[in-house]
């Protein structure tokens, strides 16, 4: 039963964050934070697929993961592997976020929160997408910090860096994605480990 349930969550969890990044942020060029945020930049940038490019940049994470941290491997690879799909598969809901999407603020906030819970539904069953998300997990989990918090410190990072790159990128919506993305994500993994304890 548990296993059925943590495989209704990876897919459920990857299906928002595909609809959070493809109907809410790539209309409006928005960025996200970690490895969904770097490849956000090479598809602004080159124009490459965003689930491709982001298993290709969760792979030395799942290196490290492999060897530090296999558990997180294996809870996290499945997970990858069907966002990339999931990502790439419904990339045509963009024309649907252009046609009724009107505001980027609401695409933002709207973006940030289905991609936060999708990232916290994963986590709430110790998995993830993987990408920078698993990194933070591990960071988190050696530190005793929630990784809900891990995760916006490094997606901060990564979307002030990602302005710098293209200068078109509204970084003050982006960051609020990222605010979003994190909150939602700490949100909704501190309450589990509230009813947990």
């Amino acid at each position: 039963m548990y296993f059925l349930k943590k495989a209704v969550t990876i897919v459920f969890g990857s299906l928002l964050v595909a609809m959070g990044l493809n109907v809410f942020l790539m209309p409006f060029g928005l960025l996200d934070g970690g490895a969904l945020g770097i490849s956000l930049i090479f598809h602004y940038v080159m124009g490459v697929k965003v689930g491709f490019t982001f298993m290709l940049v969760s792979i030395p994470i799942f290196i490290l993961a492999w060897i530090f941290y296999r558990s997180f491997f294996f809870n996290g690879v499945h997970g990858m592997l069907l966002s990339s799909l999931i990502i790439d598969v419904l990339s045509p809901l963009q024309t649907i976020g252009k046609e009724f999407v009107t505001s980027p603020l609401l695409a933002a906030i709207g973006g940030g929160i289905m991609i936060g819970i999708g990232i916290g539904l994963m986590l709430r069953l110790d998995t993830s997408i993987g990408g920078m998300d698993l990194f933070a997990q591990m960071i988190a989990n050696k530190m005793g910090m929630n990784p809900g918090w891990m995760i916006f410190y490094i997606d901060l990072l990564i979307v002030t860096a990602g302005s710098f790159v293209i200068p078109s990128v509204q970084l003050l919506l982006s960051m609020v994605t990222v605010l979003c993305v994190g909150m939602t994500t700490s949100l909704i993994v501190s309450n589990v480990n509230k009813a947990t304890n």
